[in-house]
């Protein structure tokens, strides 16, 4: 048996079982336990040669005990042990999460909190979530501490609130109130922070019983009427398109989304309200104020940045899908800019078949997997008598490049591309030109590889024993 003990936050010194035989936790905690005499101490380091070690002494019939940091069946300890020696093996008893006793210390409840773990994780991730979520609890780690959280937040322009809990339960715990700009000016080494709560101060108490914990439940509905946002001269993305485009974005919490040419912010909203960081660019003013009263009708977050792209992309935090509406001069340039920094897809709408291929070679030539379709619908519309019609919308094009680990051979650019009567050297772009016409392309080069890598992970400071 593994006696798995929390410790830190509910109980400064644990009761280790007068029967243990070794005694495996970070060097704060078995410092500070009382042993029984003769018991083997394990102070830990990287965790898989203690989980070797803890199977040999169960091997020869001995008692183990592990020490961790509050509640370790939370983002801890207990997920390693149960996977290597099952969960039949373990007696949790765990002490009060860190997450739980940073919440009470400023008189919130949690159970609409989302909590994200930082610890040996990429902390975009943690960014992305404080930027949606009006409360967000981070776990920590080296390098994804306080500082590096409100170095993020504040070089966006986001406004939270950090409160940043250190040896919670100890006689050094300690509980601050942070701007991000703040926390990032600090030295928090040798601090032994273990969680930063980030709150919107405006909607951290929110009104209302929550029945699911964490974040709110994806959105019963998608693809809103256009009704359902504030818009000029019907410019806004039409909810065939838009569901569409929602479908190849795949938005989720933890991710950022650009939405380019917002115009009304119809797809940067609705993006957010599937939990996803977005980030809107308009170059009309009067554009910005309406995606800003469209994200508060709708009671999500969405920062928006007034300014005419590609210039003002370079600024930004690398997006993990990017939606770009509309035509312009410059839409090659901000497809291109924007294929090259997203990390997982673009999605390009457009009613000019003439920009077709420059935005499949944009993608192309980025190193993305191309596909697209043109979308066509007709909505039922009333006629006198009680009977319906169908009334066509204007066709629309939807590209989209996914980022593939075999990527398409890139296209040339569109200045190489020209008309050709049926039957040229190749199909048309989606296979829906007219019949007496083709795009003539040559031969493609040769095709590009891409390497991805990817971060370890390792035990959290949550149910930790580092």
């Amino acid at each position: 048996m593994i006696t798995v003990i929390g410790t830190g936050t509910g109980t400064a010194v644990p009761a280790i079982p007068a029967d243990a035989t070794l005694v495996v936790g970070g060097r704060r905690h078995v410092d500070a336990a009382v042993l029984p005499p003769g018991v083997g101490r394990i102070v830990l380091g990287p965790l898989a040669p203690a989980l070797d070690a803890i199977g040999e002494h169960l091997a020869k019939d001995g008692q183990v005990v592990v020490l961790a940091s509050g509640d370790p069946g939370f983002f801890g300890i207990v997920r390693a042990l149960a996977e290597r020696f099952g969960a039949a093996a373990l007696d949790v008893r765990p002490s009060s999460p860190s997450v739980a006793v940073a919440f009470a210390r400023l008189g919130l409840t949690w159970d609409d909190a989302v909590v994200v773990s930082a610890h040996g994780r990429d902390p975009r991730t943690a960014v992305n979530v404080c930027r949606a979520h009006p409360k967000t609890a981070v776990l920590t780690g080296p390098g994804a501490g306080p500082a590096e959280l409100g170095a993020a937040l504040a070089g966006a322009g986001i406004e939270r609130r950090l409160v940043v809990a250190a040896a919670l339960g100890t006689a050094e715990e300690s509980v601050e109130r942070l701007s991000p700009a703040e926390a990032a000016a600090r030295d928090w080494s040798g601090v032994g922070v273990s969680v930063v709560l980030c709150l919107d101060e405006r909607r951290a108490l929110a009104p209302g019983a929550v029945t699911v914990a964490g974040a709110p439940p994806a959105p019963a509905g998608w693809a809103l009427p256009e009704e359902a946002f504030a818009h000029r001269d019907s410019m806004v993305t039409k909810y065939e398109v838009r569901a569409l485009a929602l479908a190849r974005l795949g938005p989720r919490t933890g991710e950022l989304v650009w939405d380019i040419g917002a115009g009304s912010g119809s797809v940067a909203v609705e993006c957010a309200r599937f939990g996803a960081a977005v980030v809107a660019v308009e170059r009309a003013a009067d554009g910005v104020e309406r995606i800003r009263a469209n994200a508060v009708a709708h009671g999500v977050d969405v920062q928006v940045v007034h300014g005419s792209a590609p210039s003002v992309l370079d600024a930004l935090p690398e997006p993990d899908a990017v939606f770009v509406g509309g035509g312009g001069g410059d839409l090659a340039a901000i497809v291109a800019a924007s294929a090259l920094r997203a990390r997982r897809v673009v999605v390009v709408t457009l009613a000019a078949i003439d920009r077709v291929a420059e935005v499949r070679a944009a993608l192309s030539q980025a190193g993305l997997v191309v596909d697209g379709v043109l979308l066509q619908s007709s909505r039922l519309a009333p006629l006198p008598g009680g009977v319906s019609r169908l009334a066509a919308a204007n066709p629309v094009f939807v590209l989209w490049g996914e980022r593939g680990s075999s990527p398409t051979p890139p296209l040339p650019a569109a200045s190489d591309m020209r008309l050709a009567p049926r039957g040229g050297l190749c199909p048309d772009p989606l296979g829906a030109l007219p019949q007496s016409f083709a795009w003539e392309v040559p031969p493609p080069p040769d095709p590009r590889s891409s390497n991805a890598g990817q971060a370890e992970t390792t035990e959290d400071p949550e149910g930790a024993t580092t």
